[in-house]
């Protein structure tokens, strides 16, 4: 069900407001690194809860992946930068990058 809410969320969002950015630049940096930190810190958290090691990642990257969804959502208001599929891409990429990394140290 959470799969479907987030792809409609996705499908819908991105069509009002559409940033005109780059792929490169320094808000691309901060939201890589920002979704691999916040990936790794949720992977742990699900450890020190004594979850699985599926369900401690599984929650770990899709937390990450859905606070980048709900930061382009925000910007996709009126007032906003616009929708950036450049930086939801840099923050899937972080959070791939967070779960893998975080993986390889265990």
């Amino acid at each position: 069900m959470a799969k479907w809410l987030l792809c409609f969320t996705l499908c819908l969002s991105g069509c009002a407001h559409q940033a005109e950015d780059r792929w490169t630049g320094k808000d691309k940096a901060q939201h890589f690194i920002a979704s691999a930190v916040i990936a790794a810190a949720a992977i742990e958290y699900g450890d020190r809860q004594h979850w699985s090691r599926a369900k401690s990642n599984s929650v770990g990257l899709m937390f990450s992946v859905s606070l980048g969804a709900a930061k382009e959502l925000y910007d996709s208001r009126p007032a906003g930068s616009g929708w950036s599929w450049k930086d939801f891409a840099w923050d899937i990429a972080g959070a791939a990058t967070g779960f893998a990394l975080w993986n390889v140290g265990q």
